[in-house]
């Protein structure tokens, strides 16, 4: 075998080691992803019913669509793993709802379902593990 195919273990220290510790799954899923799973679980077990993921259309883009009752509710979820970008929500700025927006006007055309009242949420979490927080922004724009 070469000598370049057998490259030496590098530790990169500490500070990895402790987040890794922290975030088990962020080994397997990127954090965003697994924040939209955790997102879509909480409001299945709260009686919701998804309709869609990730729904793509004019540009833009819904984490997750979402019946409740006789609401359309449009779902933008932020995760963040600690606090040093700020709040989740704070994410969700006038560009970023605006292309909300857009793809949930698609979406209420493409399904006819411009008769229901619809609603956009903000699912904001933070942490990790037992730290974990998730808040729930109604009518967050």
């Amino acid at each position: 075998m070469r000598q370049w195919l057998r490259a030496p273990y590098v530790h990169v220290g500490d500070w990895a080691d402790r987040w890794y510790e922290e975030l088990p799954w962020r080994k397997r899923i990127a954090l965003g992803v697994r924040g939209e799973q955790i997102a879509a679980r909480h409001l299945r077990r709260r009686g919701l019913m998804i309709l869609a993921r990730n729904y793509r259309a004019a540009g833009a883009e819904v984490d997750l669509v979402v019946l409740d009752r006789t609401t359309l509710v449009f779902v933008e979820v932020k995760t963040r793993a600690g606090s040093g970008f700020g709040a989740p929500q704070d994410a969700v700025d006038a560009a970023k709802q605006k292309r909300i927006r857009r793809a949930a006007e698609s979406y209420a055309v493409r399904r006819d379902a411009r008769g229901l009242l619809m609603r956009f949420d903000v699912v904001a979490i933070t942490g990790a593990g037992r730290n974990r927080r998730l808040e729930i922004i109604k009518d967050a724009f």
